[in-house]
Parts: C-alpha cells; sequence; structure tokens
C-alpha cells in the first residue's frame, strides 16, 4: 500500500520504520525534515507538507505530541484535509483529547475521509520491535481493514469502541505508568537508603506482585542513572493533564494521579523535561517532595 507518516519521532522513527520494511511504499513528514534523512536513505519519500503525504498516500499515520500539534497536521493551511479526498484513512498514534479527537473525526467524515484514534504504548522498544499495544477506537470496519498495516507496528492491537475510546484508554494507561514510575523511584530510593543494593531489590521484585513494566525496564535505568529518554516527562506532564480533564469531565477525584502530576511538574520545572521519565527519581527521596 502507499502509506504516510507524519511525525518522525522517537516513536513515530521506527514506526515508520517497520511499515517500509514491510514493504508499503512511504511518504513522510516532520516539521524538522532532517529527521526524515534514515528513512529517505531506506527508499522513503519525504514529502514538503502533510498535505503532500495525504494527495499521495491510501492511509495516512499521524504521530506528533499534543492536540494542537495534530490540528495543525490535518486542518492547518498545508494540512491532510486540502488534499485529502473520499476513501482516505487517517490513523492517529499520538496522545490527544478524546474529545477533541471525536470532533476532528466528524470534521473529516464530512469529507468523506475515515478516522481512527490508535494510540500505543510500549515506549521507544516497543516501537522498534513491533510489540506495541495498541488501543483503537473507530468504526469496526474500518479498524479491520487497517489491522494487517497495525499488525506490523504492534503485538497487542485491540478495538476498544468508537472513536475517542482509544485516546480514553490510552489515559488510564498513562495513569498507571505515572503512578508505576513514582512506586519505581520510591521503592528504589527507599532500597538505597535502607541499605539494600537497589539492583538486587529490582531483580527480585520485578518477578514478584510488586512487579510492572516500569520496574522491569526502566528500574535498571534508574539504578545505573541513565536518563535518556524512551519517553520524555515533558510528554507524560502533556498526558497526564489530559487523564486530569478526563478526571474532571467524569466528576471523579483521583487523588494519587494528583500526587503523580505534581511531582511530575516539579520535575519539568527543575529542567528534567526532555529526559526519560525514570528521571522523576531525581525529585523522589527529596525531603520536600512531598510539598509537590
Amino acid at each position: 500500500m502507499k502509506i504516510g507518516y507524519i511525525g518522525i519521532g522517537i516513536m513515530g522513527l521506527p514506526m515508520a520504520g517497520n511499515l517500509l520494511k514491510a514493504g508499503h511504499s512511504l511518504y513522510i513528514h516532520n516539521r524538522t525534515l532532517s529527521k526524515c534523512d534514515s528513512l529517505a536513505a531506506q527508499g522513503a519519500t519525504v514529502c514538503a507538507s502533510p498535505a503532500e503525504v495525504a494527495e499521495n498516500a491510501e492511509v495516512v499515520f499521524i504521530n506528533v505530541p499534543d492536540t494542537p500539534d495534530v490540528e495543525q497536521v490535518i486542518f492547518g493551511s498545508n494540512g491532510i484535509s486540502q488534499s485529502a479526498r473520499a476513501g482516505l484513512t487517517v490513523i492517529d498514534n499520538s496522545t490527544i483529547s478524546p474529545s477533541t479527537t471525536r470532533q476532528f473525526a466528524e470534521r473529516l467524515q464530512d469529507k468523506g475521509v475515515e478516522y481512527l484514534d490508535a494510540p500505543v504504548s510500549g515506549g521507544d522498544v516497543g516501537a522498534q520491535k513491533g510489540t506495541l499495544a495498541i488501543m483503537v477506537g473507530g468504526d469496526e470496519h474500518v479498524f479491520q481493514k487497517c489491522l494487517p498495516l497495525l499488525e506490523i507496528l504492534g503485538s497487542k492491537i485491540v478495538r476498544v469502541g468508537p472513536v475517542g475510546m482509544g485516546q480514553t484508554t490510552k489515559a488510564c494507561n498513562q495513569l498507571f505508568c505515572a503512578l508505576h514510575m513514582l512506586a519505581c523511584c520510591e521503592g528504589i530510593s527507599l532500597a538505597r537508603k535502607a541499605g539494600l543494593d537497589p539492583a538486587v531489590m529490582v531483580n527480585v521484585v520485578s518477578s514478584g506482585a510488586g512487579g510492572s513494566w516500569a520496574l522491569a525496564n526502566l528500574g535498571p535505568k534508574i539504578v545505573a542513572d541513565d536518563l535518556d529518554p524512551g519517553f520524555m516527562i515533558d510528554l507524560l506532564c502533556k498526558d497526564l493533564r489530559l487523564v486530569m480533564e478526563l478526571a474532571q469531565e467524569a466528576e471523579l477525584s483521583l487523588s494519587g494521579i494528583n500526587l503523580a502530576q505534581g511531582l511530575f511538574n516539579k520535575a519539568q520545572a527543575e529542567g528534567l523535561g526532555r529526559l526519560g521519565t525514570q528521571a522523576l527519581c531525581r525529585v523522589v527521596g527529596k525531603s520536600d517532595s512531598l510539598n509537590a
């Protein structure tokens, strides 16, 4: 197929690369065009705008940071909607507002363009290996049509409901990610302060009832003070704002995520935003962290 991918970042680069390796023709765009160079060297076609991507592709994936970015990609002056034709399918891998996602889908439907919100989880490692969890909102027939493409990118692909429910599921996922990361940082801090080798603790607890993806994959990085981003604090802070907006819409109080959001915001304010979420360890364990 002729596939478009817009947003060649930490996640988008390997995801687009896997589509290319699967034999599809790939048309790509990124605000910083130089980030497309490695895929261009493998045979992808670099496009000057999202509109040019949509002009050439049957299915266009989007993977950009925030809700306004997706809106610009789709509806901006050189956006997808400028060249979209009936029958085009847009699949959004970004993590954005569920309610705004529904609005985007309705606006595209007027042009005969089909839409899936399909945020992903699994970090850069999952993106590279094609083992992401993909939570998809949209019509069943559109989902089934696009499933072979999604199976290139992930190992767990589930249609969770109509448009917007993919983003709602991702909000729940990010809640877990934040709280699990907080638990990892506090547990490792406690082990160190109590005189226990934190590497030993992580190894044992990862296999027990207290284990998590975060502990198994990012716990060793915390121990080694490896703070390179698989997923940045800046992006998680954005996601937690979406979680809190969704909770407010549902009239639900979430005390745990309220605490975690305060600590991640503190880490961001201290200049750690471009580091991986495991850099929360630089904040957790400080005597003043409970006042965040």
